[in-house]
């Protein structure tokens, strides 16, 4: 049996735009439904996986007769799950505690699998839940599963597996089947650069709206071209039109560097620069993976060549997105949905070892 004939059915719970479900896609795995609470999320969703369910609502309203017509199958479903984040991440110790509700929604995501019963289960998500309260969500989390389910954890990043980013996320896989399972090995050939990504992308200015535009003339890296596929053209090629006082600060930042570069003077806007963290004004080095694609648009993330703002598209190749996918709602909604997502090619190497398993 092979990868592409695999009967197993993934229901992707906090889709989001659907990365995920498009490195579970692309690793040989149907998708059969997803939730998203967020409309302009599921709108892209639906735009690009057009034989997926999507239910648009929030996953605390599901009951077990909208999942009835899952139960039957079981044996074949495997449910994955990136729940939100941003309680678990270091760059938001305020929230990263217990009485956060946010931070105790993946309890929803246990809940769906004790009606569901799936042959598999993955989670991901920052890697700062591992530790967030000494440990205490991700105890609790292999806690439910573990009399279910022989369980798998690991911190993968993402640059490791072809993704031009140094992102490092925590994956937790489990099997109610004695199948055998291993994270997929990292590879052996050079991380992709930022430069590999983005070079071939037409040029833009600050604020450029025009939303599908040709190729550049810089001639496509390996990397470019599988992300081109028979495109002739880019979508969401869009960037924030950002004030000047903003753009005087990018024109003193070298690549790879961050606010520490520019004059106090010009940041005097900050009341408190000390509590910058470092990726803020970040210009990204053409020669290196980027930096972590978080709010790139909040962080002021600067383009490594020209003195403005990341586009969507940009972002979107950084995160391992193929220019086919196209991101839906305005400029604000569609950075969001690409910061949030899993990267596809990521996701796609968990999924690839699993089908490996389930199949063997």
């Amino acid at each position: 049996m092979s990868l592409a004939t695999s009967s197993l059915i993934g229901i992707d719970l906090f889709s989001g735009a659907g990365g995920m479900s498009l490195g579970a896609f692309q690793a040989g795995l149907t998708v059969g439904l997803a939730i998203e609470v967020d409309c302009h999320a599921a709108k892209t969703y639906q735009a690009n996986h057009k034989a997926t369910e999507m239910m648009n609502c929030d996953i605390r309203q599901l009951t077990n007769s909208h999942l009835k017509r899952w139960l039957h199958l079981s044996h074949r479903l495997i449910v994955f799950a990136g729940p939100p984040c941003q309680g678990f991440s270091w760059s938001n110790s305020r929230t990263r505690n217990a009485a956060n509700p946010t931070n105790w929604l993946f309890e929803e995501s246990l809940r769906i699998i004790e009606i569901l019963k799936p042959a598999w289960v993955v989670f991901e998500n920052v890697r700062g839940i591992v530790d967030t309260c000494k440990g205490l969500f991700l105890r609790h989390l292999t806690s439910r599963l573990s009399g279910h389910y022989i369980l798998y954890s690991a911190l993968l990043n993402a640059m490791n597996y072809g993704v031009p980013q140094d992102r490092t996320r925590f994956f937790l896989v489990g099997t109610r089947h004695n199948k055998d399972f291993s994270f997929p090995a990292r590879l052996s050939s050079a991380p992709v650069t930022v430069d590999d990504a983005i070079r071939d992308l037409p040029s833009l200015s600050n604020g450029a709206c025009q939303c599908w535009q040709p190729y550049g003339a810089n001639n496509p890296s390996h990397y470019g071209t599988t992300m081109r596929s028979n495109n002739q053209g880019c979508g969401n090629h869009l960037v924030t039109r950002n004030a000047p006082f903003v753009v005087s600060r990018y024109k003193h930042v070298p690549q790879g560097g961050n606010w520490r570069s520019i004059p106090h003077p010009l940041m005097q806007s900050y009341a408190d620069t000390s509590r910058c963290h470092t990726g803020i004004y970040h210009r990204l080095d053409s020669q290196t993976p980027s930096i972590v694609i978080g709010n790139f648009r909040k962080n002021m993330l600067i383009h490594p060549h020209e003195d403005r703002g990341l586009s969507v598209r940009e972002a979107a190749r950084l995160q391992s997105f193929p220019d086919s996918y196209r991101f839906h709602g305005s400029i604000g909604f569609q950075q969001q949905q690409v910061a949030n997502a899993v990267p596809p090619v990521l996701a796609q190497a968990v999924f690839t070892s699993i089908l490996s398993g389930a199949v063997s």
